[in-house]
């Protein structure tokens, strides 16, 4: 049986990452679970300068998930070299770069310097992030816009390239095609949804910034029919996300063409559970007769 997962030229060694923003850089997870059992730490995003992150709350429970609104903290790009950048090199599975940026100079710039560390299996693109060029759009919302970004990233390494896609657009397939015009090896779907939280008693959002984003078990069914899409228009990988807590939540995104799935809010829950999913995800495939992950594609 087969669970490796090819993207570009490089392969993970399984399909069950845990994704970014719920697992920090990797070390602050590792005495709560076996890291070498992990398909890939996508980690915690980096932007060129510090970031303090939004005000708090920053987080607020939601009947079937829970919001966030963090604003990208992180130690910016010379903490993360001093500080992260070691651990994530000797770290017992792959390490995927999260890259975020107000303006798409900052995403190249970041990208050329992350070239130099050696510490990193890839990249994902955190284009969710607003562009201050274009009036605080996400880079995500606009096909022309992802292609663009995407076709300047893709000389500047020989790494796989994912894209991150938000579902906070009318056709994320569009959006796909787009990444997949511009070079990338594979996209992740998807990032969490626009939300709000209104404390009836203050008369005001809970969370300081409004609106924040959506996360956990409420907004699986609009990521499986959005890996669905995505599969439907693009050749290149898919990671699937999105309020996975158990085996059968994975399997439904292999089935509606993701080649990786990704654990996220599940982690506050459990930090096992992505060692939970990828035995069930192994069990599945024994029971019927599957060799290798690709065989999940093609039942929808």
């Amino acid at each position: 049986m087969d669970l490796s997962v090819t993207i570009g030229n490089s392969v993970l060694p399984n399909p069950v990452g845990v994704a970014s923003g719920t697992f920090g850089f990797g070390e602050e997870y590792g005495q709560l679970i076996d890291l070498s059992r992990l398909g890939a730490v996508y980690a915690k995003a980096v932007t060129l300068e510090p970031r303090p992150g939004n005000d708090t709350p920053r987080m607020v429970e939601t009947p079937s998930g829970m919001l966030n609104s963090i604003g990208l903290a992180n130690p910016g790009w010379e903490g993360f070299k001093e500080k992260k950048a070691p651990f994530l090199k000797d770290m017992a599975c792959p390490a995927v770069l999260n890259i975020g940026g107000k303006k798409e100079e900052d995403y190249l710039e970041l990208v050329e310097k992350c070239e130099d560390l050696d510490c990193h299996w890839g990249y994902e693109i955190n284009i969710s992030c607003p562009n201050v060029k274009a009036g605080g759009l996400a880079f995500g919302t606009d096909p022309i816009q992802v292609e663009k970004l995407t076709k300047k990233l893709r000389p500047l390494t020989k790494k796989p390239l994912i894209m991150k896609l938000t579902p906070n657009v009318t056709d994320i397939g569009e959006i796909a095609k787009a990444a997949e015009a511009g070079g990338a090896d594979g996209v992740s779907a998807i990032n969490t949804l626009k939300g709000m939280v209104i404390d009836t008693r203050a008369k005001k959002p809970v969370i300081p910034a409004g609106v924040a984003g959506l996360s956990g078990a409420a907004v699986r069914p609009v990521g499986v029919a959005s890996v669905y899409r995505i599969a439907q228009s693009v050749k290149i990988p898919v990671i699937g996300l999105g309020g996975i807590f158990t085996a059968d939540h994975a399997i439904q995104y292999l089935l509606a063409g993701a080649s990786a799935i990704q654990v996220g809010t599940a982690l506050f829950v459990d930090p096992q559970i992505p060692l939970q999913v990828l035995e069930g995800i192994r069990e599945y495939m024994e029971q019927n007769g599957f060799n290798s992950l690709s065989d999940f594609h093609g039942y929808l």
